[in-house]
């Protein structure tokens, strides 16, 4: 019997390959509400949008002083005032389970709950998310904390994408976490032909300084002709001055090589077949916080569903998959040397062996396998 379900977050759809996902598995068998910025339309899913809200000069300054005061219900509505929107959206209506992405929805949705069970889907580990920036320590980690403190315990399920995470949430808020991977959907392709004499490399995601993106570009002046890199960059529309002039810095140092290009993003839901053109993913991320250094994104999975060669950092958990299934390299540092190194020794004939084991791993990692573990969880909670 198809029950009534509510998912939360606070993204574009477009570009949140985590949630569609969800949603898709959800409306399978229920009938889904959606609350977010946007999302293409989807079969059985009604889609209520909310606007961001609009951080003007007046309520920066006001969240500001409420963050440093502690004064939290006070900060969340200035930072998130979607609570009487919502309630008048979705006046009259009641649901069986509630899925709420991201520790910032989850107030939204116990005002919401009646009878409904809650899902909570922390995609990161929200205590220490920029640990590595002062500002965010100073003024939005106390939220966060608190968020957890009152909200996570009294959930009825939750969920995680990695093991790390899980095991941080536990040992803190005391709950066990189902751990469902960022994997794609299987693809029914094969991995591109090689071209002669060329190793093309492919990075696609979020730009900010923090990734450190110029790592990837300091590599390729290490590398010989062979390797080409191609950064497929996604920027928020509401990116500061700072990364902005970051990415402005990458395009201008990128220009100076003519194996470097930086183009820009696609749809999640084209960016696996769209990479399939290219033979290495490539990902390099200094552990400068917690969860980049627990971190298991999307793009290994895409990099897999591709049938791509892999090459990343030490990273535990990505290193893990990469080494497992025989992926990729992993590199001894999470520097542009040691990942050259690596890269360096690498001929066309073991790019084409990685590949192909990625064929072989596509078939066990991906988001059909995680669908069996949420279905699972969803009927123990609502059948």
């Amino acid at each position: 019997m198809r029950k009534q379900v509510l998912v939360l977050v606070f993204s574009n759809l477009r570009h949140d390959a985590r949630v569609m996902r969800q949603v898709q598995f959800l409306a399978k068998h229920h009938e889904v509400s959606l609350v977010a910025f946007d999302a293409d339309p989807i079969e059985h899913v009604r889609l209520f949008k909310i606007n961001q809200t609009k951080l003007t000069v007046l309520r920066k300054m006001l969240l500001g002083m409420a963050l440093l005061l502690r004064w939290h219900k006070l900060s969340y509505q200035l930072f998130h005032g979607y609570e009487k929107t919502l309630h008048n959206l979705l006046a009259g209506q009641s649901f069986e389970l509630i899925v709420a992405n991201d520790v910032d929805t989850l107030p939204l949705a116990f005002s919401l709950q009646g009878k409904a069970k809650i899902i909570f889907d922390a995609h990161e580990y929200a205590p220490r998310h920029f640990e590595d920036k002062l500002v965010w320590r100073l003024f939005f980690q106390p939220l966060n904390v608190h968020l957890c403190e009152r909200f996570i315990p009294k959930v009825d399920a939750m969920l995680t994408v990695g093991k790390g995470l899980a095991d941080e949430y536990e040992k803190y808020f005391g709950i066990k976490a189902t751990i469902i991977t960022n994997a794609a959907r299987y693809h029914e392709i094969s991995a591109s032909e090689m071209q002669p004499g060329k190793i093309r490399l492919i990075h696609h995601g979020i730009a900010n300084a923090s990734r450190r993106l110029d790592l990837m570009i300091d590599m390729m002046k290490l590398l010989d002709d062979r390797f080409t890199l191609d950064l497929m960059l996604m920027t928020s529309n509401y990116a500061s001055g700072q990364t902005k002039a970051y990415i402005d810095a990458l395009k201008t140092r990128a220009a100076q090589d003519p194996r470097i290009r930086i183009l820009p993003s696609v749809p999640s839901k084209e960016v696996v077949r769209t990479i399939n053109q290219y033979d290495m993913g490539i990902f390099l991320l200094p552990p400068i916080n917690f969860n980049y250094a627990n971190t298991l994104p999307n793009k290994l999975f895409d990099f897999i569903q591709a049938r791509l060669a892999i090459a990343v950092g030490p990273t535990p958990e990505m290193a893990g998959i990469v080494n497992q299934y025989r992926l990729g390299l992993v590199s001894e540092a999470f520097t542009a040397e040691s990942l050259a190194e690596k890269l360096k020794h690498l001929t066309g004939e073991d790019v084409q062996n990685f590949k192909q084991n990625a064929n072989k791993a596509a078939a066990l990692l991906n988001a059909e396998e995680n669908e069996k573990i949420f279905k699972a969880l969803v009927d123990r909670l609502i059948s």
